[in-house]
């Protein structure tokens, strides 16, 4: 779907909270390296990777040391699945670390441990704060009401196509899916195992349940979207008959759709089958877009709408956001802070956005670089101007138990498809884990 929208006005009106800091117009937290003539070295480590993501990073970093030659920056980029453990053991272990790519699961834990600086005076003196979005403020501000880093991009799932491939097997634009039970028959539909052809691109491993969950959920009429755990009458979601149901449906998604191995699959896994034209469904976000070139033609793809619940005719959808922030045990703070706004400002993150794929955290953005009201950014800015089909919902993520969710979720769930559990048995330990 590559129709014309104005994103702009669509991300503004997701969630329009009004900024509360009393920030001046000065610039602050400027570096002192200058001043010292010594050379500092900061370290910086990076979370979601990937080859392109951190080439692009890389690319920033060069251009930053150009400009700042008493700095010197050593990019940290542990493979995926393992990064959020490897920043993890570095701040408890308090190595160092200068600037720590932060997330929307993993802040929780950062600040419980005290690892994370309250950003607040640097914001105050940010000469670009009044043009950050409303949404990257609230997102800054997800524990205690206090900004310990401050996004760069926002994650909003869409469905991406092989449309070459379903051409193949005699579907065209018109035949897509619009619901959850249309994509999961269309998926077992095209699957040819002794051919090595599936339909459905699974995550089994690393935030699953960022995958899983909008497809579980989209049946159920009442979810809480202040807190998608729960639905508006109290009842745990996953325990909802509803979800019991899509939930068998699921599972024989995986048993009749997805290669065996796909039960071990992170983002990268799940990317390359797409690629590869193994799997041509694929749920993510918008930064998949940027590893496809040189990969894909365009006119191989596309993305869509996430699909509806057939009897909801909803979809429920979370942004989930990464950023920057500084650990407590650094000692180069005002350092730390003058490459975040570098990197932070309206000008490089639009650059970073663009080359990686989120949706940018600035409102001038979308108000000068058409790049993001065309092509395939116009998918998510279709869900975004229709908030009675798509709900933006959150996840607890100032809750003691969210920083261990994912490994839980994980566990359980795959479980569950190697058919180690039952369905009662999963949703039990999932309701006992969160309180219910």
């Amino acid at each position: 779907m590559r129709k014309t929208c104005a994103v702009m006005s669509c991300l503004l009106a997701m969630l329009a909270l009004t900024p509360v800091f009393a920030g001046g117009q000065n610039e602050g937290g400027t570096s002192s390296a200058g001043d010292s003539g010594k050379k500092v070295e900061l370290v910086f480590v990076e979370t979601i990777t990937s080859p392109s993501r951190t080439a692009v990073i890389q690319g920033m970093i060069d251009e930053y040391e150009a400009s700042h030659p008493n700095i010197k920056i050593n990019l940290v980029s542990p493979p995926y699945e393992q990064s959020d453990n490897k920043l993890t053991l570095m701040l408890n272990g308090n190595q160092q670390v200068d600037v720590a790519e932060v997330r929307d699961f993993t802040v929780k834990q950062f600040v419980n441990n005290k690892k994370l600086t309250d950003l607040t005076p640097y914001l105050e003196k940010w000469d670009e704060y009044d043009d950050l979005l409303p949404l990257t403020i609230t997102a800054a501000k997800t524990v205690d009401n206090t900004p310990y880093f401050i996004p760069h991009g926002f994650f909003v799932k869409g469905l991406f196509i092989r449309t070459d491939i379903l051409a193949k097997y005699g579907y065209s634009e018109k035949d897509y899916p619009k619901t959850v039970d249309d994509l999961f028959r269309m998926s077992i539909e095209i699957t040819h195992k002794d051919q090595n052809q599936y339909g459905y691109s699974i995550r089994g491993k690393a935030n699953t349940y960022k995958v899983s969950d909008p497809l579980i959920m989209a049946n159920i009429p009442n979810v809480d979207p202040e807190n998608l755990e729960k639905t508006t009458d109290g009842q745990f979601t996953f325990a909802t008959p509803e979800a019991r149901k899509a939930l068998e449906a699921y599972v024989d998604l995986f048993h009749k759709a997805v290669p065996a191995d796909g039960i071990n699959w992170g983002f990268n896994e799940q990317v390359n089958a797409f690629i590869a034209g193994t799997c041509p469904f694929l749920v993510q976000d918008p930064d998949t877009l940027s590893m496809f070139n040189g990969q894909l033609d365009p006119s191989q793809y596309t993305v869509i709408p996430m699909p509806v619940g057939a009897d909801t005719g909803t979809a429920y959808l979370d942004y989930g956001f990464s950023g920057l922030g500084i650990p407590t045990t650094t000692k180069h703070p005002e350092e730390a802070w003058d490459f975040i706004k570098y990197m932070l400002s309206a000008e490089n993150n639009a650059k970073f956005t663009k080359a990686y794929g989120p949706l940018p955290v600035h409102k001038s953005t979308y108000e000068k670089d058409s790049f993001f009201s065309s092509g395939d950014y116009t998918t998510w800015a279709y869900m975004m101007s229709h908030p009675e089909t798509y709900i933006f919902v959150k996840y607890p993520l100032d809750a003691e138990q969210y920083p261990g969710w994912n490994q839980t979720q994980e566990t359980t769930m795959q479980a569950l498809l190697l058919g180690n559990a039952t369905i009662d048995d999963t949703i039990k330990a999932w309701k006992e884990y969160w309180g219910y």
